[in-house]
């Protein structure tokens, strides 16, 4: 069995039931004027992992193995946003208003669209999800499931916020999970470095971090 170099310990690879999830790779969180930037975050920080997610891309579609995206938004009439979850935030510019590429993480708008260099290609699943887990309210589980996935390899961002979330939440459904430490970031570096040491904390509590060349060569000889 092929193992990957991992923290705290190596993962164990099942190449035919590994699939890749890349979080939230979107418009809005990483290019100026889009909701991140909006928030007055440093929206250059989740641009300069976009080569590593896209490495990690290219490898697992050379293996054969499964890509999923994800995409946090939400219906044009609103009907899947609490008000607890708009009220927060920026009040000059919530989800739903009108932004500079159009309606915040609203389904279909540009800016809630995946950054062109990292865009799903045909046979590829999309998860339009609208809470930070992807999990809640998705068919996440149910596709891994007939997929016969058990075992996650996560990118993505933010690191704390969804990409976290959905780690634990595939964490508790029986799912062995990865960080690929440079194809994830946050707008503030000490909260990826907390986010990291409480994924792998006591014995992989929530899973397992590795860096994106470990994978690669192993996903690559598996």
């Amino acid at each position: 069995m092929v193992k990957i170099k991992a923290e705290p310990f190596a993962f164990a690879v099942k190449h035919d039931q590994l699939a890749l999830i890349v979080i939230d790779m979107q418009r809005d969180f990483a290019e100026p004027g889009g909701f991140g930037a909006s928030l007055g975050n440093d929206v250059s920080r989740i641009t300069r992992i976009v080569p590593d997610v896209k490495r990690l891309i290219q490898g697992f579609r050379y293996a054969g193995l499964p890509v999923i995206h994800t995409m946090e938004c939400h219906r044009p009439d609103l009907s899947d946003l609490p008000s607890a979850k708009r009220n927060r935030g920026n009040p000059a510019l919530r989800i739903g208003d009108k932004g500079p590429m159009g309606r915040i993480l609203i389904s279909g708008e540009p800016g809630t669209g995946i950054l062109p260099e990292l865009a799903p290609i045909k046979g590829e699943t999309v998860i339009e999800k609208p809470g930070k887990g992807g999990f809640y309210a998705t068919e996440l589980d149910a596709i891994l499931q007939q997929k016969g996935i058990t075992q996650l390899v996560f990118a993505g961002v933010t690191t704390e916020v969804c990409v976290q979330t959905t780690m634990r939440e595939a964490n508790d459904r029986g799912y062995e999970c990865l960080l690929a430490e440079e194809a994830t970031e946050s707008y503030f570096p000490e909260f990826k470095a907390a986010a990291i040491a409480m994924i792998r904390a006591q014995g992989a509590i929530v899973g397992w971090t590795a860096h994106v060349d470990d994978i690669l060569e192993s996903i690559a000889h598996a």
